[in-house]
């Protein structure tokens, strides 16, 4: 039984050295010691941006690590963000073809599921002139303000009769219901029930 272990530790370990030299070949930025099958996940901790910088602490504003079996890179420095959001920007535009969603959207031909190409462009320069433009944003401030007053009116009722309140899902639904009027003139949902319901939506669609 001893012996099994014993193989089995030195089976992981050479796979980890094999890997490890795999990478530094491969030109990847420098990475911590994964664990098989978890990856890097037992140093990301309970508060995963604290375990972030420490781990650009040590290894430097770029880091390539594992989330289970995912390949992830950690940009903690503005010239790495920079370079890789600017600089390379159409290297990561393209986002995975899932078949629910390319279903959905009549072939990912949506703004957030589209690849890269002259329609993408488009759309960009259509959301950020007729959408998230100082003008537009100025006509739908009296959106703004009146779900931040019926955010605000909930919880305001909430703590008179001393009820809790899930911060961060009437946050969620105050979003939802501005971006819905925005763009539909109607609001997403008016009960938790059916904020409940669309976010069950959109996370089975991913």
């Amino acid at each position: 039984m001893q012996c099994h272990s014993l193989i089995f530790l030195a089976s992981i370990l050479l796979v980890q050295i094999i890997l490890a030299k795999i990478r530094s070949s491969a030109g990847l930025p420098p990475s911590p010691r994964a664990l098989p099958i978890i990856g890097h996940l037992h140093l990301l901790g309970r508060i995963p941006h604290q375990a972030f910088h420490k781990l650009s602490a040590r290894y430097g504003p770029l880091v390539y690590f594992f989330i289970g079996s995912k390949p992830c890179l950690l940009a903690s420095s503005p010239e790495v963000a920079k370079e890789i959001l600017k600089i390379n920007e159409a290297n990561f535009l393209n986002r995975p073809k899932v078949a629910n969603l390319d279903y959905l959207t009549y072939g990912s031909a949506d703004f957030a599921t589209i690849y890269y190409g002259p329609h993408w462009k488009f759309m960009k320069k259509l959301c950020m002139t007729e959408l998230l433009g100082s003008r537009t944003l100025d006509q739908f401030l009296p959106i703004r303000c009146a779900e931040r007053k019926r955010f605000l009116t909930l919880v305001l009722k909430r703590a008179e009769a001393k009820e809790a309140v899930d911060v961060g899902g009437e946050l969620m639904r105050l979003t939802n219901n501005i971006i819905s009027r925005m763009l539909l003139r109607t609001r997403c949902s008016d009960t938790e029930n059916e904020a409940d319901d669309v976010r069950k939506l959109v996370k089975e669609l991913k």
